[in-house]
């Protein structure tokens, strides 16, 4: 009988720990973030800069250090999906602020999708932007 009752203790202390460890970590989730142009209009041509802004939509504070490693620009917008163009992610001197080069080779909407891991967070930031591209 006594080894079944330090037993039992020590089991209820472990699941409630489990519990706490389970709770805690879940501090935010990939829908506490988006992204936001900085501009919704760009100039059409080869070297277009688009920059986003990833916000945490529960502080509304700029997120700075995401990691992006998925984008992609196409004109979905104005029903041409598979015309997508070269995208490279450049330098950005604005924390929170993340900038592409791209070529936007006609005038129209395009989309820009994107896919980031934000620091210390578990799960993937994903969102689709429409910009215009302009004379």
């Amino acid at each position: 009988m006594t080894s079944f009752r330090m037993k039992r203790p020590l089991f209820s202390g472990l699941a409630a720990l489990a519990v706490s460890v389970t709770t805690s970590s879940a501090w935010a989730d990939p829908q506490d973030y988006q992204f936001q142009l900085v501009q919704t209009e760009v100039k059409v041509g080869d070297g277009a800069i688009v920059a986003v802004r990833l916000i945490d939509k529960k502080s509304g504070k700029a997120v700075p250090d995401a990691v992006i490693f998925a984008k992609r620009i196409d004109m979905a917008p104005d029903g041409m999906e598979m015309m997508a163009s070269p995208i490279e992610q450049v330098s950005s001197t604005e924390p929170g602020v993340y900038r592409f080069k791209t070529k936007l080779s006609m005038e129209g909407g395009w989309r820009l999708s994107l896919g980031a891991k934000v620091q210390g967070e578990t799960g993937t930031v994903e969102d689709k932007l429409v910009l215009k591209a302009v004379p």
